[in-house]
């Protein structure tokens, strides 16, 4: 990309303190600033151990600010920038000095899922941040929900640490700054205090409210820190020559309703019976996969943004499968991946890896199967809490493997089952291919007819680390030439999550994905489809009978949403209940 040398681009460049860049999606917020971070170090204002340090919030911009450095800054230039996640940066400090706040030695993570499953029977937010809190301080066991928060605290406290940490990173560019919760700002007010900091921010992006992000945090940074401010808000490069970023912020004001825009489809779809009920989706889909490939067959990918999880599970099965219709005609399928949330595949994997391990006699094997099952009962749902039944029978597996009592037909029926799925691995052959051997442990969990224990396999479906050349892939099979087992499993898929969670650079988005409008952000795609299902009083950007601030919320979710597309967005919502965004 040609850089065109703006006002508001030599404004940054030129700046020496303080900087707040305000600009909405593709307006190259983040290129002038890796531009000048370029500058800084190009003019030989860090010393040496010194580095510019790029903060996001996700792996995904992460990967793209990577592949923006590669473009723009010589290699030996890149050497002296640090790009990372919150969660990597916070890490690398707490795991050197986070024993100043703790007595408890040595500190372990305490992963999502880990932390989904030990919470799951805590309803207020403010009990599990308690109990998070207990476990760091008397177990040194840390919630990654803890980062920021302990990370402010030790810089508040230390102020030698806090000068050390601002020495090796002088200048700190934050990304997505109108995204930071609480701990977050408190973390970046005491690093402000010696870095200068470029602030990169787009109040119309601000749709992690849920998560703590304040519509008053672009004003704190004006107050706290008395910036240079620059706005890019009239600029767009990644749909330029479309009318996708028009449309986009005419939706915050809602003028889109009376006009047309270019690259802009808006589809209003009939009600179809089952099985065609997301037919219309699958057929915009196939239409636009075959626009994409007729220009750009070589790298291309395609993004179906949903409202919920819900939708997006139904989504993604409904384009993998076959539709079979009265008049003879068939919608084909069509290969997605799902971005499903990280805890019930995690929790699924270390379930299989200790089946995998199968380590002693079989009633071993089970009782370490119905802990694991357990867990993954408790967590595979992330922060939402397991409904009553599945606490009830968690709990009652728990105590039979403590106590060797057991009561209900269910539970025992599962342990039965549990018992028999140990026997059955036990007469596994294993081949010595991580990849195969794995497959024949999961269809164990696939061929079972308790539903809690084919939940492991179909959350497995999802995870990605045991493909080719991974990491897990190359420890499985090292384990396997060692000792011709796979002893030792359920500890090399818990590096593997760990190293997955804080892996600088994700992904390629490639093909087609479907996720919901909130995983979307801080993502490109060449194309976008924004659908809303059909069910009347569900899956919808905007609730019926939806507040004012209902209203206001889906406007920002949907700008994130359709402006994620680099040549052309769809829309599709049903013609007998539309969003009344369009």
């Amino acid at each position: 990309m040609e850089i065109e040398w703006t006002d508001e681009n030599k404004a940054l460049m030129t700046s020496t303190g303080h900087v707040l860049c305000l600009g909405g999606p593709g307006s190259g917020k983040t290129t002038i600033s890796l531009l000048k971070a370029n500058d800084e170090i190009a003019k030989a204002v860090l010393r040496s151990g010194q580095r510019v340090l790029f903060l996001s919030f996700a792996r995904a911009t992460i990967a793209r600010v990577e592949e923006h450095a590669e473009t723009f800054l010589k290699s030996e230039t890149r050497k002296y920038l640090e790009i990372s996640t919150y969660h990597g940066f916070t890490w690398s400090i707490l795991r050197s000095h986070g024993y100043l706040l703790t007595s408890a030695t040595p500190i372990t993570l305490l992963p999502p899922a880990e932390s989904a499953a030990a919470l799951s029977e805590i309803v207020s937010d403010d009990d599990k941040l308690a109990e998070k809190k207990r476990l760091f301080i008397e177990d040194g066991r840390l919630d990654f929900d803890l980062f920021a928060g302990l990370t402010a605290e030790l810089l508040s406290r230390s102020t030698s640490l806090r000068r050390l940490v601002s020495e090796t990173y002088p200048i700190i560019i934050l990304d997505e700054f109108q995204d930071t919760d609480a701990n977050e700002w408190e973390l970046i007010k005491a690093l402000g205090i010696d870095s200068r900091l470029i602030a990169l921010a787009d109040p119309e992006q601000r749709i992690y409210e849920f998560r703590g992000a304040s519509p008053t945090r672009i004003p704190e940074f004006i107050e706290a820190f008395s910036p240079t401010e620059i706005d890019f808000t009239n600029t767009n490069h990644r749909s330029a020559g479309t009318d996708i970023c028009l449309f986009g912020n005419d939706l915050l004001t809602g003028v889109n309703k009376a006009k047309t825009y270019e690259h802009v489809e808006i589809i209003k779809y009939p009600f179809r019976r089952p099985p065609g009920d997301h037919l219309d989706l699958k057929i915009t889909v196939l239409k636009r996969r075959k626009a994409i490939l007729e220009s750009n067959p070589d790298s291309w990918s395609l993004a179906i943004l949903v409202p919920t999880k819900k939708l997006m599970l139904e989504v993604s099965e409904y384009l993998a499968t076959k539709q079979e219709f009265n008049n003879g005609k068939v919608a084909p399928e069509i290969d997605n991946e799902a971005m499903l949330d990280a805890e019930g595949p995690a929790l699924a994997a270390v379930t299989i890896a200790g089946l995998l391990s199968a380590e002693g006699t079989a009633v071993d094997i089970s009782q370490r199967l119905i802990t694991d099952l357990c867990r993954h009962i408790r967590g595979r749902k992330g922060g939402a809490k397991p409904s009553q039944q599945q606490l009830s029978l968690a709990g009652g597996l728990e105590a039979f493997v403590d106590t060797g009592n057991l009561r209900g037909p269910k539970r025992k029926a599962i342990a039965e089952e549990c018992l028999a799925i140990s026997e059955q691995r036990l007469q596994l052959v294993m081949s010595g291919d991580p990849g195969k051997d794995w497959l024949q442990v999961r269809s164990l969990f696939s061929n079972a007819s308790a539903p809690d224990l084919q939940n492991v396999a179909n959350d497995a479906r999802f995870l990605k680390f045991l493909n080719r050349g991974t990491q897990l892939r190359s420890r499985l099979a090292e384990i396997w030439r060692t000792t011709g087992t796979y002893t030792g499993a359920g500890s090399a898929v818990d590096v593997a999550l760990t190293r997955e969670h804080f892996a600088a650079a994700s992904q390629t988005f490639q093909g087609i994905h479907v996720m919901t409008l909130h995983k979307s952000k801080g993502k490109q795609f060449t194309e976008v489809i924004v659908y809303e299902g059909p069910a009347k009083y569900r899956d919808k950007i905007v609730r019926p009978n939806g507040t004012e601030q209902d209203v206001a919320r889906g406007k920002l979710i949907l700008r994130v949403g359709v402006t994620r597309a680099e040549r052309f967005t769809s829309i599709l919502s049903p013609a007998n209940q539309p969003c009344p965004l369009i």
